[in-house]
């Protein structure tokens, strides 16, 4: 039977907390978390559980301090508990009334509970108690009118006190670390906890810390900092997505005590345990029509937030059929000539109370397909990722987000989810995505796939084209040789597109035999009032922030190292 170190009294948060981790355990009770601590230490016990944060309160400061101290035992496991707390007084006639002058309860208590004591009882006195059963037994045995306790419904009725109010603070949990003696193993959705030592000062120490961490796409999920009693130096503690096990964050970690803070053993790892969320997700799984590579890479990175994933395609043991009936939200990510059938297909298989979004290029066909297939219960929206399966993160990519009237908490979660991951995210209107996507996509494909199509006409070798050319301007040939090394269907369907970005591709095409006619003719004046008047929608100080990218790549690409490489 393992034994559990907590904080008393019998029925506490901490004692259900310990319960519900290990119901059969045998549990030793103390009024102090640094009692709790020592327990463990002495090996009294085999695991230790105390309150880290509160929804209300926040951070417990005296974990903080204590767990630094810890030289043996590992942060291995959470347990999130709501928080019931109801006011009680000894019981009372309807002709004694009830006149509240003392609210008696646990000072973390009474932090929880600010708001309902400022509302309704200003003016009573708060006596914070270590030992708030000793205090309740008090009240009942010197028969104290005018007092009240604050405390869980059992507890209070074990006492023999009388309900005033239940409830009495809303969204109330508490989060509680468990303390062991081995650390625990990767579960595939976990968080690593990490504090310092007392670090010596230096400009910019934490911005440099939390940026390796940033810089490799792991994300942070609590920081705190506090100075160091004895030394008055700074302490910062961190929590970060993924195992200590994980060789990214084992790199992170390794650079930073190494090359950041320049100091052996200046990190100290608390442990490695599943992910807590405190935060109440709507969504439990998603699934997803299209297998492809795209389609993988949602699916593992919603799994590392906890979701489940299905996905589901033409040659998968699970058909979407199924899939469907099995989650929250389906995503559609398949090529984009079939889009819009996939969801005429699909769409009315969707239920109210479901969302459907579309992970595709074209937004007004397969949104107008999305609205007329499903019911007016199922959520809608639409989301084109700027990237590819081959990218590492999310971190800084565009993301264009088309909600619709039916957009509701479901899409919300999704896009919750793309900002998380720092991905820049823009609202548009179906049309105007799709204008946009004719200037940024469609047309750069076509002008790309028609430069491709003149070098090889006359036989043109690209490696001529490096030796007459600037950096800078090689982009628009860089850019046509990616798109002919990748998949060409996919830029094939990007260039067969409809919606407003057809009207993009036609007008230049338009312009460009102008152009070519008024060069041919000499009408340099002409030219130049063309350019004079383009100039009105690039601004300066558009070119000159592109410039200074221009500028970088520049020096990176005239290195010996990458010019012959």
């Amino acid at each position: 039977m393992p034994s559990i170190a907590t904080l008393g009294p019998f029925g506490s948060d901490s004692y259900q907390a310990s319960c519900q981790y290990a119901p059969n355990a045998e549990l030793i009770l103390f009024n102090r978390i640094a009692d709790i601590f020592n327990a463990f230490r002495e090996g009294r016990v085999q695991y230790a559980l105390i309150p880290v944060y509160n929804t209300r309160e926040g951070e417990v400061k005296e974990y903080f301090r204590l767990m630094a101290k810890m030289d043996e035992g590992y942060w291995i496991d959470n347990v999130v508990l709501p928080i019931h707390l109801s006011l009680a007084v000894l019981p009372v006639s309807p002709r004694d009334g009830l006149a509240i002058t003392t609210i008696v309860g646990r000072s973390s208590v009474f932090r929880q509970c600010d708001e309902f004591i400022e509302q309704h009882y200003p003016d009573a006195t708060l006596m914070a108690v270590p030992d708030i059963e000793a205090a309740m037994t008090a009240i009942g045995l010197e028969k104290k009118r005018g007092y009240a306790v604050i405390e869980s419904e059992e507890l209070v009725k074990k006492h023999g006190l009388q309900l005033v109010a239940r409830e009495v603070v809303s969204h109330n949990r508490t989060r509680f670390a468990i303390i062991g003696r081995t650390p625990a193993p990767v579960s595939g959705y976990d968080a690593t906890a990490i504090i310092t030592r007392p670090l010596r000062d230096r400009v910019g120490m934490l911005a440099d810390i939390l940026g390796e961490f940033t810089r490799r796409g792991i994300n942070i999920l609590d920081l705190q900092s506090e100075n160091d009693v004895q030394t008055q130096k700074l302490r910062i503690y961190v929590e970060v997505e993924g195992h200590i096990d994980n060789p990214l964050l084992k790199n992170a970690l390794d650079t930073i005590e190494s090359t950041v803070i320049q100091e052996e053993d200046a990190l100290k790892v608390l442990g490695s345990f599943p992910r807590v969320d405190m935060r109440v997700k709507k969504i439990k799984a998603f699934g997803f029509i299209g297998s492809g590579d795209m389609s993988k890479w949602f699916a593992g990175r919603l799994e590392n937030e906890g979701y489940k994933a299905l996905v589901t395609g033409r040659n998968t043991p699970l058909k979407p059929e199924t899939m469907i009936d099995a989650v929250d939200v389906v995503l559609v990510c398949v090529p984009i000539s079939v889009t819009v059938s996939v969801i005429k297909t699909y769409g009315p298989l969707l239920k109210d109370g479901q969302a459907l979004i579309i992970l595709a290029g074209e937004s007004e066909n397969t949104l107008a397909a999305a609205l007329e297939s499903t019911t007016q219960g199922v959520e809608v929206m639409f989301v084109h990722n700027l990237w590819g399966p081959q990218a590492l993160t999310m971190k800084d990519k565009n993301a264009t987000v088309v909600r619709t009237h039916r957009s509701g908490s479901f899409c919300s979660e999704f896009e919750a989810f793309l900002y998380k991951h720092g991905a820049d995210i823009n609202h548009d209107s179906a049309k105007k995505h799709d204008l946009l996507m004719g200037v940024s996509q469609k047309l750069p494909t076509t002008v790309s796939v028609a430069l491709a199509m003149t070098l090889r006409e006359h036989r043109i070798d690209c490696n001529d084209i490096n030796s007459h050319s600037t950096l800078t301007s090689l982009y628009g040939i860089l850019a046509m040789a990616r798109i002919h090394n990748q998949n060409p269907r996919t830029y094939a369907e990007i260039m067969a597109t409809a919606g407003d970005g057809r009207k993009i591709v036609r007008s230049f095409a338009d312009n460009i035999i102008h152009l070519i006619d008024l060069a041919e003719q000499g009408e340099i004046d002409e030219l130049s009032a063309i350019m004079a008047a383009n100039k009105a929608i690039m601004p300066q100080t558009f070119l000159q922030s592109r410039m200074k990218q221009a500028k970088a790549v520049d020096e990176v690409m005239s290195q010996p190292s990458m010019k012959y490489a």
